[in-house]
C-alpha cells in the first residue's frame, strides 16, 4: 500500500468534496472512510484512477451518511408529529400526490417539472439536464407552474401520460445514480399498473425493469462505468428480465404501440444478446425507427445513430449523428466512439477530452478521460 500516495491525494480530494457542497467535517468523515476502505482493496486491485477512486467512494459514503442523518431527524420529527392513538389508514398516496400534481391548469411539461421538484424529490438542475434547458429556464418554468397552482383546488387529477412521463424521469435519475430513485419509480409503476389496465403503463414498467436488471454490472468496484459492451452479463438480474419480456410482450400484443413499449422493445433486444457482439443491431435499428415516428426526439436520433453505426458501420453511423444537434449532451461522445469504430484514434482521442469536459458527473468524465487516454497510449506505441 502506498501511504505517501494516499497522503499526496487527501489534500485535493477534500477540496473536492467541499466544493460539491460537503460540508468540511462531513467531508473530512466520508474521506476518512474512503481511506480505509482504500488501505482494505488497494494492495489486491489498484485502481488505474486512484484520484477519482477516491472522490468516487468518499462521495457515496457522505450521500450515505446525509441521507441517514435526513432518515434519522425524519423519524424524530415523526415521533414529534405522531397523532393520538386511534385507527389510521396505511395507504400508500405517493401515486395520488403524482396525479394531483399533474393538474390540468399546468400544461403537461410544466406538471412534470412541477411534480418532480415537489413529490421526486429531484434538484432543479437535475430536472433541466433532464429536459435538456438551461438550469434557469427550469426554475422559471417550476416557479409559473407553482403560481399557476396557487390557490387551485387539487380534485381534478392530472392525466396518466403525464405520470408516467414523470415516473419515467424519476427513475432515469436513480438509474444514472445521482439519486436513488430507481426502486421508488418502478414501486409506484407497479401500483399504476395493478389500477389501470393500460399498455404504455405496462410498457414503462417493462423497460424499468430490463434497465434495472442490468445496474450491477454498470460500474466496476472502484465505481467507474462499465459501457454495455463490456458489462459481465453474468451479473444480470434474469429473473427481472424474465418478468420485462413477459409484460412487454403481453402489451405489443394489444397492438397499440408507444414510446414506452418502443423502448422496452430495444432495451429487451439487448437483454436478450448472450454476448455484445451476437446484439441484433438491425432490429434495434427498426424500433428506433418507430420511436422516432413517435416522438421525433433528439436523444432518440442520437442513439439511434449508434445504432447504425453498429448495423451498418461507423460511417452509416457517423452519417446518421450529422443529421443531430451537435449541441445535444452526449453527441460528442457519440461521434468519438464512432471514429473510433471508424479506425480514426486520434480524432477519437481529441473528441473524448471534448466529451470529458462537458461530462456532467464525475464517472462519465472519468470515463472519457480513460478512452481518450488509451488511444492516446496506443498511437505512441504505434
Amino acid at each position: 500500500m502506498n501511504e505517501a500516495l494516499l497522503r499526496s491525494l487527501t489534500p485535493s480530494v477534500l477540496g473536492i468534496l467541499v466544493r460539491r457542497g460537503a460540508d468540511f467535517a462531513a467531508a473530512e468523515d466520508a474521506l476518512q472512510e474512503a481511506l480505509v476502505e482504500a488501505v482494505r482493496v488497494w494492495p489486491a486491485d489498484m485502481p488505474r484512477e486512484p484520484k477519482g477512486w477516491l472522490v468516487t467512494v468518499a462521495w457515496r459514503r457522505f450521500l450515505d451518511a446525509a441521507r441517514s442523518d435526513t432518515a434519522r431527524r425524519r423519524r424524530e420529527d415523526l415521533v414529534e408529529e405522531e397523532p393520538a392513538p386511534g385507527p389510521a389508514p396505511g395507504v400508500d398516496d405517493t401515486l395520488q400526490l403524482y396525479f394531483l400534481c399533474a393538474h390540468p391548469a399546468l400544461t403537461p411539461s410544466s406538471a412534470v417539472a412541477l411534480t418532480l421538484r415537489a413529490v421526486g424529490g429531484l434538484t432543479t438542475r437535475q430536472i433541466a439536464r433532464a429536459y435538456l434547458v438551461p438550469e434557469a429556464t427550469m426554475a422559471q418554468r417550476i416557479s409559473r407552474a407553482k403560481r399557476s397552482v396557487s390557490g387551485v383546488r387539487f380534485d381534478q387529477p392530472g392525466d396518466v401520460a403525464t405520470v408516467l412521463r414523470v415516473l419515467y424521469l424519476v427513475f432515469n435519475e436513480g438509474y444514472s445514480g445521482d439519486v436513488d430513485l430507481a426502486a421508488e419509480a418502478i414501486r409506484l409503476t407497479r401500483q399504476l399498473a395493478a389500477a389501470i389496465d393500460h399498455p404504455e403503463v405496462a410498457g414503462l414498467l417493462a423497460l424499468m425493469l430490463l434497465h434495472h436488471a442490468r445496474r450491477s454490472a454498470r460500474t466496476g468496484p472502484d465505481g467507474s462505468l462499465v459501457p454495455l459492451a463490456e458489462q459481465d452479463r453474468g451479473r444480470w438480474d434474469t429473473v427481472m428480465i424474465a418478468e420485462g419480456v413477459a409484460i412487454l410482450q403481453a402489451a405489443l400484443a394489444r397492438d397499440r404501440l408507444g414510446e414506452f413499449q418502443a423502448q422496452a422493445a430495444i432495451a429487451a433486444l439487448h437483454a436478450d444478446a448472450p454476448t455484445a457482439g451476437e446484439t441484433d443491431w438491425v432490429q434495434i435499428v427498426e424500433w428506433y425507427d418507430e420511436l422516432l415516428r413517435l416522438t421525433d426526439s433528439p436523444v432518440v436520433r442520437l442513439n439511434r445513430a449508434v445504432a447504425v453505426g453498429e448495423a451498418d458501420g461507423p460511417r452509416a453511423g457517423l452519417a446518421a449523428l450529422a443529421a443531430v444537434d451537435d449541441a445535444l449532451p452526449r453527441h460528442t461522445a457519440v461521434a468519438a466512439y464512432l471514429h473510433e469504430r471508424d479506425g480514426d484514434p486520434e480524432t477519437a482521442a481529441r473528441l473524448y477530452v471534448e466529451a470529458a469536459r462537458k461530462a456532467s458527473n464525475l464517472a462519465e468524465r472519468d470515463h472519457l478521460t480513460r478512452r481518450a487516454a488509451r488511444l492516446t497510449q496506443l498511437r505512441g506505441r504505434g
